[in-house]
């Protein structure tokens, strides 16, 4: 279960910290206070700061009973309340078997989970909801971004801070990639945005959940520029690889390229000359560097750019859509083009190891010191949240009208449960680090439209070797956090619980076999959550339950409980 970091104060501070070290303009960022609740045009979703659930960043899969009623234990929570690897100095993995709850958590605000649905799901009609998703609401045929358009239509409404223009994120990436996964404007240059395959999170996040998703990264410019300043895709090519080793922390391979050009050695053999891979080899105690190419590199040696393991370099962006579940004429399911949200980051600040440390060592205290205080959530509508780790986080979400808008202070607040409180995140984010490698189909520099997940193989643990998405289904019994997915039950586990080897054989070279569910979960799956869109009611939860989860989640829960669970499990 996740908690509360230090407060505000200690977010300022690191901020003051962050800038007096930096020597790059771009690294110095003021941020700015969480503004007040305004009037005249702005929409008073977004002017409010109330906080209806005053815990909104602690997620409702952190509520399951692990307990079933027959007394058998179930751990979905090792997935992201693990061992940390540093620099993550967060080691949360005792969350799974004792509780650590600020005081107004201890009632579950996620009234969603508890509502019947079921006549709502049934008065839509399957072909109503199918057409639906079909429809693109980021997108038109003729390759406008609705949502940036929207942005500017809509500016009265939604300029929080009412200077006049909008200050977060405008959408500028056009889903049209090319072999090489690169996205391209209209006019055919580039966007600066790469799409990339990536095995997808144990748990909710898996399609069969109820949504697909995909994610793009984006370096800033000085990473897509050759020593001159001019883009250059082979450097851009290799800053991303160099970016990929150093997230992963092991060598990643590349297409061949000439050392003697870029005036680094990548491969680590000792020479410039062909190397067909990145060797992750840093060790600054040890006198073991690496370094970027390009522009960045003369950056980088005069230090005026920041380089460390497990750490993105600061400008870094990430944009990741959250999807409906579509049926194509082959009765497969994919993604969908209707979106039910966009979500956009981006690193603002630097926070070097020893930042890091501090973050994690003043939220063991806090939670010590002033075990009833509830996290700060710092950010507007307009900008995002942000973190302590120094990203910016910011959302669009699906309106009633199944349009995108900016989520509202409180909405934003789901954001941080997870990118920046837990353990198992690298720099607080999920997909890179499981990016698939170059082996892969197109390096695994592609997106989801092109090739789906099936015939990909379960990847294996670090720790011990066992095939990961098998080794969950073991440790929790189900396909989701909420033991609501009958379809994985059946498939994977008797009618005693036992696991049907033949299914698990067949996962172990499909992944597809647990990931995407059969279309008629699909269409329910859709429904269900279109029941939250039209209410607007994302604030009590954005999972699709149809029947309500008394047998499984708690409603109320008492500080210093045990989860039931004994043993302590690793994600990795």
């Amino acid at each position: 279960m996740i908690k509360h970091p230090f407060s505000f104060v200690c977010l300022a501070m690191m901020a003051v910290l962050s800038a007096c070290e930096s020597s790059d303009p771009v690294q110095v960022t003021e941020s700015k206070a969480t503004v007040a609740p305004v009037l005249g045009k702005v929409d008073v979703r977004l002017a409010s700061t109330a906080l209806h659930n005053p815990t909104a960043y602690l997620v409702p899969q952190c509520y399951t009973k692990t307990i079933d009623s027959h007394g058998y234990g179930h751990n979905p929570c090792y997935i992201c309340h693990t061992q940390n690897k540093v620099p993550n100095y967060l080691d949360d993995s005792g969350l799974q078997v004792e509780l650590t709850l600020p005081e107004p958590a201890r009632e579950n605000h996620w009234a969603n989970l508890f509502k019947d649905r079921s006549h709502e799901v049934a008065m839509m009609s399957d072909l109503g909801i199918m057409d639906y998703v079909k429809e693109s609401n980021y997108i038109d045929a003729d390759g406008r971004l609705l949502l940036a358009e929207r942005i500017q239509q809509h500016l009265p409404q939604w300029d929080v801070n009412q200077n006049g223009r909008w200050d977060g994120y405008t959408p500028d990436m056009y889903y049209h990639f090319d072999q090489d996964g690169f996205d391209h404007k209209p006019n055919g240059d580039y966007s600066g945005w790469r799409v990339f395959a990536y095995y997808p999170f144990p748990g909710t996040f898996m399609p069969t959940n109820g949504s697909m998703d995909d994610v793009m990264i984006r370096l800033p410019e000085r990473f897509q520029q050759n020593e001159a300043g001019q883009f250059d895709l082979q450097v851009y090519k290799v800053n991303l690889a160099i970016v990929e080793a150093l997230i992963k922390r092991r060598s990643v391979g590349i297409a061949a390229v000439d050392e003697r050009l870029l005036k680094v050695d990548l491969d680590k053999d000792g020479q410039l000359a062909m190397a067909t891979q990145v060797t992750y080899d840093w060790a600054p105690k040890e006198k073991r560097f690496m370094s970027y190419v390009g522009k960045a590199r003369v950056l980088f040696e005069k230090g005026g750019e920041h380089l460390s393991g497990g750490l993105y370099p600061l400008g870094t962006e990430f944009l990741h859509s959250v999807r409906y579940l579509d049926v194509n004429a082959s009765d497969e399911v994919v993604l969908a083009p209707r979106m039910k949200e966009l979500r956009y980051s981006r690193k603002k600040l630097w926070r070097n190891y020893y930042d890091n440390r501090v973050i994690a060592d003043n939220e063991t205290k806090e939670r010590h010191d002033f075990p009833a205080r509830t996290k700060t959530i710092y950010g507007n509508p307009e900008e995002g949240v942000e973190n302590l780790q120094g990203w910016v986080l910011q959302g669009f979400i699906e309106e009633k009208d199944g349009q995108l808008r900016p989520q509202t202070y409180e909405e934003h607040g789901f954001c941080l449960g997870c990118h920046g409180g837990i353990g198992v995140t690298v720099d607080t984010t999920f997909a890179f680090d499981r990016k698939f490698d170059f082996e892969a189909y197109r390096s695994g520099w592609y997106h989801w439209q092109e090739k789906g997940l099936a015939g990909i193989a379960d990847p294996l643990r670090e720790s011990d070797g066992e095939p990961e998405y098998s080794y969950y289904l073991k440790a929790n019994l189900s396909g989701n956090e909420f033991r609501t997915n009958d379809e994985v039950i059946a498939r994977f586990f008797d009618q005693y619980g036992q696991p049907k080897h033949d299914a698990f054989a067949r996962l172990r070279t499909d992944i597809s076999e647990l990931l995407v569910p059969s279309p008629e979960r699909a269409v329910m799956l859709n429904k269900a959550y279109k029941v939250i869109v039209n209410e607007q009611s994302y604030i009590e939860g954005r999972d699709g339950v149809i029947e309500p989860l008394f047998d499984t989640v708690h409603q109320s829960l008492e500080d210093g409980d045990k989860t039931g669970l004994t043993q302590i499990l690793s994600a990795r």
